[in-house]
């Protein structure tokens, strides 16, 4: 049997994740053509098919799977070798795959990019905005480098490093400027806006409520899928809603809603960066939060 290539092996990888081949062959900056030839070959290679073909999607095949697994693991190791010579170099280049979640990435990441962008020029960022539960999927499988979410996250695998702590700020209708700030016992009988299920902020509003979440929830709450929505939501009088002061400016501009701080302790999070123990560029990872916070994080490994 001829030799299998690790172009093999990532143009499998991108068919698996996108269960389509023209996405697939966009997001890995080849032809579809180019990408079924090498997916065929594979095939022929090991004598067996990974993918099921329909129309509009190909799911993987029993065997598929078993080899996704496999093959994640030996592009990982093969990444992580490049990082041990890219550590060596002494300095942060070359790609670095950045994952945030959502309701941080629009309104930290226009600022930090352009940082970045002036200290480490040698730098290619890529970024991935999506929910932390896939964040820390695909940094267990090596296909982020870094993640920038809700603290802690308490992986084994995984080291964190504070970067900051932000308090949350209470959206209310714009009539209700002369109103007191609610507490928490209070809020919790008025009609709660909060983003949908899977969303950490969504878990931190309820806990400074006191609802429990349970299938009674939605009795009190109601969804939104980003925080322009639950703004735009609480402007046309739907209910009350919590956002993160980092994204005040950008997502009450142009809304006819009051903005309140509470006068108790507020509810907050901790906002930080993580990154796989085993990774050879760990080092730099912790230098850059360091850059991110002043010189003021800290970092350390989950037990």
């Amino acid at each position: 049997m001829a030799n299998i290539t690790l172009r093999q092996l990532r143009y499998f990888k991108a068919v698996a994740q996108h269960g389509h081949f023209g996405q697939a062959a966009e997001a890995s900056a080849v032809s579809q053509p180019a990408l079924s030839v090498q997916i065929k070959e594979l095939e022929e290679r090991l004598g067996c098919t990974l993918f099921e073909r329909e129309p509009r999607a190909v799911r993987l095949t029993g065997l598929g799977a078993e080899l996704l697994e496999r093959a994640e693991g030996i592009l990982q190791s093969v990444d992580e070798l490049e990082n041990l010579a890219r550590a060596a170099q002494g300095r942060l280049s070359g790609a670095l795959r950045i994952g945030v979640i959502p309701t941080i990435a629009p309104y930290l990441l226009p600022g930090l990019l352009g940082d970045l962008a002036r200290s480490h020029p040698e730098l290619d960022i890529r970024m991935r905005e999506t929910m932390t539960s896939t964040l820390l999927a695909e940094l267990g499988q090596g296909r982020l480098d870094l993640a920038i979410l809700a603290l802690p996250v308490s992986e084994p695998n995984l080291e964190e490093a504070d970067l900051f702590d932000e308090r949350f700020v209470l959206i209310r209708p714009e009539g209700e400027d002369s109103l007191p700030v609610p507490d928490p016992a209070s809020l919790s009988e008025r009609r709660l806006l909060l983003l949908e299920e899977g969303h950490c902020f969504r878990d931190q509003a309820l806990s400074f409520c006191g609802i429990s979440a349970s299938t009674g929830v939605r009795q009190k709450t109601l969804d939104g899928s980003s925080l322009t929505t639950l703004v735009r939501m609480v402007e046309a009088g739907f209910g009350v809603t919590l956002i993160p002061e980092m994204a005040v400016d950008a997502e009450t501009r142009a809304a006819r809603v009051s903005v309140a701080r509470f006068n108790g302790p507020a509810p907050a999070r901790r906002v930080g960066m993580v990154w796989r123990k085993s990774d050879p560029m760990r080092g730099h990872y912790r230098e850059l939060a360091e850059q991110i916070t002043g010189g003021q994080g800290t970092a350390r490994a989950t037990v």
